[in-house]
């Protein structure tokens, strides 16, 4: 079973910054794309961030400009590097493998609050 692990949420201001990361615990890392999703209470959960295994990225309309992934697969660790942050961004993060190979256990996400 594969388990994934967030870190590096927090409070914020609007306009400051912040970098998750999410370690994987797999051998085999490097074959998966990875995504970074985000969950608000009552809404639907939305894939904010992935990277293929070449490092081709996409993102959300919302977040494209001021989101960066990116990974590090001699380390297992894909990251969210969160600029220029807004309100609207509030949710707790979660990371986990692009579907097909979606692991059915998430990590218990990261909470990001931005906020004055």
């Amino acid at each position: 079973q594969v388990q994934l692990v967030e870190s590096g949420g927090g409070l914020v201001q609007p306009g400051g910054s912040l970098r998750l990361s999410c370690t994987v615990s797999t051998s085999i890392f490097s074959i998966y794309a990875m995504g970074w999703y985000r969950q608000v209470p009552g809404k639907q959960s939305e894939l904010v961030a992935g990277i293929g295994t070449n490092g081709v990225t996409n993102y959300a309309d919302s977040v494209k400009g001021r989101f960066t992934i990116s990974r590090d697969n001699a380390k297992n660790t894909v990251y969210l590097q969160m600029n220029s942050l807004k309100p609207e961004d509030t949710a707790v993060y979660y990371c986990n493998i692009l579907p097909p190979y979606q692991s059915k256990n998430w990590g218990q996400g990261t909470q990001v609050t931005v906020s004055s």
